[in-house]
């Protein structure tokens, strides 16, 4: 039988607890404890997962012998200083995106992972969805012909959506903003895809406020010949549209709302696959395999910390204005 690794968890805001509500019904891993600085936080996990060890402190529990994984799941601020610790320890880091609020900050990170030989892979959801994985596959068979463009277009009704009000951060231009939270996936299986990608030029639009974060985007992306256009904004009634095409010359594929994929041939846009009624509860499971099978140092889709910090450095070039 496969080992159950021992988890603990930094940050029990909203990624925190979700991720602790599938790995604690999970037969590969065991939440042993979590920790947060937030009384308030902490009193959410409490009422949710009554069973569950707080720790007085994120350096006694990282570094308790029993912990055979840390998990980051706090603003990006701090993923740092908890992956120090992590690495101080000798523990592999699980880190959710973007690694730091900066991109030099973030290059430190990776280096000294790299530097330590500390495994580490990061949060990036859509790396074990079965949508990804039918769009991979069909590039690499050729059923989609030639890749010739690709798309992303993002708009949301408000930001941070009304679930995130708990993230007051996401709100701010210097951790927060869409780009960096919803955008980075999108890019992330860009480049899975098609390979790194240069940025060509972009065009940010800020709040009034210059403590906000962005509204509109507009960009273009190059990957090894193939443009990526990027195309974002903030405002006006209408459901959130988070959409990534891939324009090939047999075949077209999109994704959208990280679980809807379409394909065409010429005609309407078709379903791809089907959905389950609540998409979630199949994918954050399937990540959370492609977790274990990482542990185990089995064949695994999960992108590395160095993978995250080509992601971000894409993002900062993005937002800059």
């Amino acid at each position: 039988m496969s080992k159950s690794h021992n988890i603990v968890v930094i940050g029990l805001g909203i990624m925190g607890r979700r991720m602790i509500q599938y790995m604690i019904p999970h037969d590969r891993f065991t939440v042993i404890g979590a920790w947060d600085p937030s009384a308030d936080s902490v009193a959410t996990a409490r009422a949710e997962f009554p069973d569950m060890k707080i720790w007085e402190s994120a350096e006694s529990m990282i570094a308790a012998p029993e912990a055979d994984l840390v998990y980051i799941a706090s603003p990006p601020a701090f993923h740092k200083h908890y992956a120090d610790l992590a690495m101080d320890a000798g523990k592999p880091v699980y880190c959710e995106k973007p690694l730091g609020i900066s991109v030099p900050e973030s290059e430190e990170m990776v280096r000294r992972l790299a530097e330590t030989k500390t495994p580490n892979v990061v949060n990036f959801s859509q790396a074990s969805l079965e949508g990804v994985e039918m769009i991979e596959a069909a590039m690499k068979e050729g059923s989609m012909g030639d890749i010739v463009s690709a798309e992303l277009v993002m708009h949301f009704a408000q930001w941070p959506r009304d679930w995130q009000a708990d993230a007051d951060w996401l709100r701010f231009r210097d951790q927060g903003g869409y780009t960096r939270e919803v955008t980075s996936h999108y890019l992330y299986i860009t480049e899975r895809f098609l390979g790194r990608a240069n940025l060509l030029w972009s065009k940010p639009t800020y709040q009034a406020d210059p403590k906000l974060c962005e509204t509109h985007v507009h960009a273009m992306l190059d990957c090894s010949g193939v443009p990526v256009s990027y195309s974002a904004a903030v405002g006006g009634v209408g459901p959130d549209r988070i959409e990534g095409t891939f324009y090939g010359t047999k075949k077209s594929m999109r994704l959208s709302g990280f679980y809807i994929l379409e394909q065409t041939s010429g005609g309407p846009w078709e379903l791809a696959m089907e959905l389950p009624e609540d998409p979630r509860s199949v994918s954050v499971p399937r990540q959370i395999d492609n977790v274990a099978r990482w542990m185990d140092g089995d064949k695994h889709t999960m992108p590395s910390a160095a993978d995250a910090l080509s992601v971000q450095k894409l993002v900062e070039g993005i937002l800059a204005d």
